[in-house]
């Protein structure tokens, strides 16, 4: 299909979902209903009414300043939460790109048990995580743990639904995210900011994950969402003033390089499950790291297996406890993910790297 020159207009149709007042308060309220907000009621009904005119007035990013040199419109008035994230950004891409120093690999623990709240068991994937930090630490790698777990048992970990601006116009999605944090609608405490530079200064990336209901985790499939920014999205938000989809559409039309923010990477993927799905969601990660243009270490270092199958939940870590192949494997994934960092950071070229897609995304 030939495209065209003009952009369309956004499609409108949706019913609209502003709150009245009292819904609102209602709802923000509800956020302190522990015993000790019960003697600051006054103080709370300020706060609400303040909480509403924010709201009200859709106040998305109410402490902006000016863009400056080094963007399409230097006048145009970025929040400063954004503008600290692409700092964040930035700083760790300098980091990568520094030759002389030890290679990085980030352990992702995509398994949402913790004992730190129910159901007050720690996760087999946490346990294979150590296993693979042990093997690649006695190999000279420095590790990081991305502790995915953290959302459902730490106070102010989140990460907020992607809003899918990709779909509308590949530039009207910010690299980084420049979605959240949303102050009008209580879309705060966004952990993406912290995430994605650890994703950038990452040499290698190995992703440890169990299955649940034959999909990827609730973390893991969060995090993959918000990543889409990683991936042909826009670092110049006044490209598009914000959030103008008109103008991200003619920006599109235009002509969209589709920037790799994450290419060249190398990734493991282990995936356990107890009873079905491992080898499908074990694909579909690694599909999405390759489409990302990160590349797969080596056969071994991707992994489906199943711990404990069809075997009581109640005995799953004793099942890990007496499976040494499943450990033996891990051992070798992040072994297997050594030696092709080694080997990638000796120049040894990856296969592919320098040739140029015919499709774009």
């Amino acid at each position: 299909m030939q495209q065209t020159t003009t952009a369309p207009e956004p499609r409108k149709g949706m019913p609209s979902t502003q709150l009245d007042q009292a819904e609102f308060t209602k709802r923000f309220r509800s956020q302190f209903t522990d015993q000790s907000f019960d003697a600051l009621g006054a103080e709370l009904d300020a706060i609400a009414q303040a909480a509403w005119e924010g709201y009200d007035a859709s106040r998305k990013s109410p402490r902006t300043r000016k863009a400056g040199p080094g963007y399409a419109d230097p006048d145009y008035d970025l929040a400063v939460d954004w503008i600290a994230a692409k700092a964040a950004v930035d700083k760790a891409q300098q980091d990568y790109e520094i030759t002389d120093r030890p290679a990085r690999v980030l352990l992702v623990n995509g398994s949402s048990r913790s004992e730190h709240t129910c159901p007050g068991e720690m996760s087999k994937s946490y346990r294979l995580i150590q296993l693979a930090e042990e093997v690649l630490q006695s190999g000279g790698i420095e590790t990081e743990i991305l502790d995915l777990s953290r959302l459902t048992s730490e106070y102010g970990r989140n990460i907020h639904p992607c809003k899918a601006c990709f779909s509308t116009a590949a530039p009207l999605c910010h690299w980084p995210c420049s979605c959240y944090p949303n102050y009008s609608l209580g879309q705060t405490q966004d952990w993406m900011n912290d995430i994605y530079p650890v994703w950038v200064k990452a040499d290698g990336v190995m992703i440890v994950s169990p299955v649940n209901w034959y999909q990827a985790t609730t973390p893991v499939k969060a995090m993959m969402d918000r990543l889409v920014c990683a991936d042909g999205g826009n670092p110049d938000p006044t490209l598009t003033q914000g959030k103008t989809a008109k103008l991200a559409k003619q920006v599109e039309l235009d002509g969209w390089d589709y920037p790799r923010h994450l290419k060249g990477r190398l990734f493991s993927v282990v995936v356990h499950g107890d009873v079905e799905g491992t080898k499908d969601v074990r694909r579909s990660l690694s599909d999405w790291l390759k489409f990302m243009e990160m590349q797969p270490a080596g056969p071994l270092a991707e992994v489906d297996r199943y711990i404990g199958y069809w075997e009581p939940y109640a005995t799953n870590h004793e099942a890990l406890d007496q499976d040494l192949a499943i450990q033996g494997e891990v051992r070798n994934a992040a072994r297997t993910l050594l030696n092709a960092l080694q080997m990638h950071r000796g120049n040894d070229a990856i296969p592919g790297s320098n040739l140029k897609p015919p499709r774009q995304k």
